[in-house]
């Protein structure tokens, strides 16, 4: 096989679940026979690059493979809009097992149509959940008028509108700024984030709202993937596998683990039994509506066919 070097990088710190998985793909390529130098950058944003810097520099082949949150793609790839709509999965499983099937390979289609990128996997980032620093949040009416930041997508940012924040973006290199600042009094991430950025310090609160299940994509340049050879291409896909499994499995039980690091931390935190859940859907339901008339009814179906609702 011939040598070509590969760059990969992602934008989270050691302790990341997601750091761990992508230095395993590269020591999986390493050890593949595709040859040397593979390199693996854990976080981008250490200098002081931009998250979307980095998916700006896979796009264009100068870097070759990372992981995003596919909110962060959803307004180039419509199609995407099936994995933020709110309050829409409670099995992991499921959403997991649909992504490796039909809804998955639609998916990456339409990555694929629609951008530079093409999807190498699906990653397990996560339910998310709403943390902050003024009081528990049990209903909609706990969240009227608090700043809540959240990643960059007009998904995410219409559904906390409709439950009462006034939902911010920023990127994350800004995130433990503006939780430490003040700037926001909430913020909405998986639990592991909440431990690896340190935002349990300046939030006391925690509600398990579950609002969205959290799938990362694992994206290298079309271009490129286009030029590797069958035997490459095979090597990538059978790593990727390998380290896909093992990253959903540790996604799973690093959330039971966070949840129990948080606590013993001293953070309040509200169990999805405590919370309205019922009214926080009623509060999105037209959001959600929205969004759904405006996909592919086959797409629909195929995402949520194994999930009862």
């Amino acid at each position: 096989m011939a040598v070509s070097p590969i760059r990969l990088a992602g934008y989270q710190g050691q302790g990341s679940i997601l750091t761990g998985a992508l230095r395993q793909l590269t020591g999986q390529l390493q050890d593949s026979g595709w040859g040397l130098p593979v390199d693996c950058e854990d976080d981008v944003t250490v200098a002081q690059e931009k998250a979307s810097a980095l998916f700006d520099s896979v796009e264009q082949g100068n870097r070759h493979i990372c992981y995003m949150a596919s909110g962060y793609l959803s307004a180039r790839v419509p199609e995407l809009a099936v994995l933020d709509l709110p309050f829409s999965v409670a099995d992991r499983a499921a959403a997991l097992a649909a992504l490796d099937g039909q809804a998955g390979r639609m998916l990456s289609r339409a990555v694929a149509a629609q951008s530079g990128f093409q999807v190498l996997a699906y990653w397990d980032n996560g339910f998310r959940h709403i943390s902050n620093a003024v009081r528990p949040i049990t209903s909609p009416k706990d969240c009227a008028g608090m700043v809540i930041r959240t990643l960059d997508s007009a998904h995410y940012r219409a559904a906390l509108s409709a439950l009462g924040f006034a939902p911010v973006t920023t990127d994350v290199r800004e995130l433990l700024r503006v939780v430490q600042s003040g700037e926001v009094q909430a913020q909405e991430n998986p639990l592991t984030n909440l431990l690896n950025f340190g935002l349990w310090k300046y939030h006391p609160h925690v509600s398990l709202t579950q609002h969205y299940f959290g799938v990362l994509l694992l994206v290298c340049p079309r271009s490129w993937y286009e030029g590797l050879s069958a035997a490459q291409r095979q090597t990538l896909s059978v790593a990727a596998k390998l380290v896909t499994h093992e990253q959903r499995n540790n996604a799973e039980t690093q959330d039971a683990i966070a949840l129990a690091q948080l606590k013993s931390h001293g953070v309040q935190v509200v169990a999805a039994d405590a919370i309205d859940l019922a009214a926080m859907r009623l509060a999105t339901q037209e959001v959600a509506q929205q969004q759904r008339q405006s996909l592919p009814p086959d797409l629909l179906r195929a995402y949520f066919q194994g999930m009862a609702h």
